[in-house]
């Protein structure tokens, strides 16, 4: 309806609408001929945006996605593909080692858990993907947890993106450190291993 429509915003998400493309890089002519705007609309649109991290121009004065896009688009839950290969392998964790096992991922000092599979026990360490805690150490991104423990170890990943880790955790006093951190190494062996590589991961 009519009365629903904000004029400007639809201004803006048309200008965001034409990153959505294989080219990258825009200048502001091109970005004139793709929305219809006058150059003089689109500055005033792509200073708002550029304001917010929606868009950025570089040296050479053309304009590129920034950094919000994927900030939003990393709220939702992870890739098909990355929880079809990590959740059975969480299960396995927390089934074998009776604790919480966790997917989560650093950025900018906070760390945000991504999966997580929940053991049966009643004492445990309640976690929901969206949990998040701040981190000061990036070598060691373990939460603070009174009366509990975590255990984690790093994916290997590309260095463009954030860091992400799989973890166990539960209380203190019976969490095994030893036994964990050897369960974490298994796991990370089969995922590197590919589909198939490790017969448990598809045992029943």
């Amino acid at each position: 309806m009519a009365q629903d429509r904000v004029e400007a915003v639809e201004r803006a998400l048309t200008v965001l609408e034409a990153f959505d493309s294989p080219q990258e890089h825009f200048t502001l002519a091109e970005l004139a001929q793709v929305t219809g705007y006058y150059k003089s609309t689109l500055l005033r649109l792509l200073g708002s945006l550029a304001r917010f991290d929606y868009v950025q121009r570089d040296e050479h004065g053309r304009w590129h996605l920034g950094h919000a896009p994927v900030r939003l688009a990393r709220r939702h839950l992870p890739g098909r593909h990355l929880a079809t290969r990590i959740q059975p392998l969480l299960a396995r964790l927390a089934a074998e080692c009776g604790e919480t096992a966790t997917l989560f991922e650093v950025e900018d000092g906070v760390a945000e858990c991504r999966l997580v599979t929940l053991p049966e026990a009643s004492l445990r360490h309640d976690l929901q993907p969206g949990d998040r805690w701040a981190v000061t150490d990036a070598r060691d991104p373990r939460p603070a947890l009174p009366g509990g423990t975590m255990v984690c170890e790093a994916l290997p990943g590309d260095a463009l993106e954030p860091p992400m880790w799989l973890a166990l955790s539960g209380p203190a006093g019976r969490l095994d450190r030893r036994r964990a951190r050897a369960a974490l190494v298994d796991a990370l062996a089969s995922l590197a291993a590919g589909p198939g590589g490790d017969a448990r991961e598809t045992s029943p």
